[in-house]
């Protein structure tokens, strides 16, 4: 009995370590290229900023920005998680109540546009710092990363 739950323990280990080294092949640690995957900005600027070369006078503005965004927004967010907690969950109950599904969801909207409101006027702000030319290599980037249409349909084989 000890013994195969030695063993059971064993791959248990084993599986928790293979889950948490990461993918095969990659050593430990922080990738090579200096790119952090994950969710979120280290610098509060993001990746379309990386190579804007900021001044630090730009940097510590633009901290002081999104600084200041994330706390005005703090009870937002916090509104909308607990909206988002709070919402009726159709698969439990027996009946669909249309009127709490559209009211959940329309609460949730009104706080979603009053963040993307405040999302855009804190874009303004940071374009407010930025030089023209930074403004014109973030635009660039801008549109390498804008999403691609789709591409159109096959058109079916011939029978």
């Amino acid at each position: 009995m000890e013994r195969d739950s030695s063993r059971w323990r064993a791959i248990f280990d084993n599986g928790l370590s293979r889950i948490f080294s990461g993918p095969p092949g990659l050593p430990p640690g922080p990738p090579p290229d200096g790119f952090r995957r994950g969710p979120g900005p280290r610098d509060g600027l993001g990746p379309l900023a990386r190579d804007l070369n900021l001044t630090d006078d730009q940097k510590a503005q633009i901290k002081k920005i999104t600084d200041s965004f994330e706390a005005g927004t703090k009870d937002l967010h916090d509104q909308l998680r607990t909206l988002h907690e709070s919402e009726p969950d159709p698969l439990s109950s027996g009946t669909f109540d249309e009127a709490a599904v559209r009211s959940a969801a329309e609460a949730r909207s009104h706080v979603e546009v009053e963040l993307s409101v405040a999302r855009a006027k804190m874009m303004s702000q940071i374009a407010a710092v930025l030089t023209t030319d930074q403004k014109a290599q973030l635009a660039a980037r801008r549109q390498q990363f804008r999403p691609k249409p789709p591409l159109p349909p096959e058109p079916p084989e011939p029978q």
